[in-house]
């Protein structure tokens, strides 16, 4: 029997880890290190799994949920951005008539290089 108020149990995933970073300029920022998280509507992978962008391996090491409202510049920097308001601008421009609600919720997963 699950206790669904578990933190360490999260919800069933809405997609695969290949389909996490799939933006080009957000391959980019990874491979370049600028981008060490991703927020998705979904979740997208677990702890500990592996995303491949072109031949370099990044472990997921933390998955969990956050609102928009929680978001600061610290975050849009994870994302790559230099502040909350640019990555706010990036998000609106990539799902036109989204609105940008602070109750909204969101599934952050962070990752980082695999040493080979």
């Amino acid at each position: 029997m699950s206790n669904q108020h578990d933190p360490n149990t999260l919800p069933p995933k809405t997609c695969s880890v290949d389909r996490m970073v799939t933006v080009k300029e957000d391959v980019e920022k990874v491979l370049a290190g600028k981008k060490t998280a991703t927020r998705r509507n979904g979740r997208y992978a677990d702890v500990g799994e592996i995303m491949t962008l072109e031949g370099q391996d990044f472990v997921v090491d933390k998955v969990y949920s956050q609102s928009l409202g929680e978001l600061t510049d610290e975050h849009a920097r994870q994302e790559g951005f230099e502040s909350l308001e640019d990555y706010k601008q990036s998000i609106l421009s990539m799902h036109p008539g989204m609105p940008w609600l602070p109750q909204m919720r969101v599934w952050v997963h962070e990752f980082s290089t695999v040493k080979k």
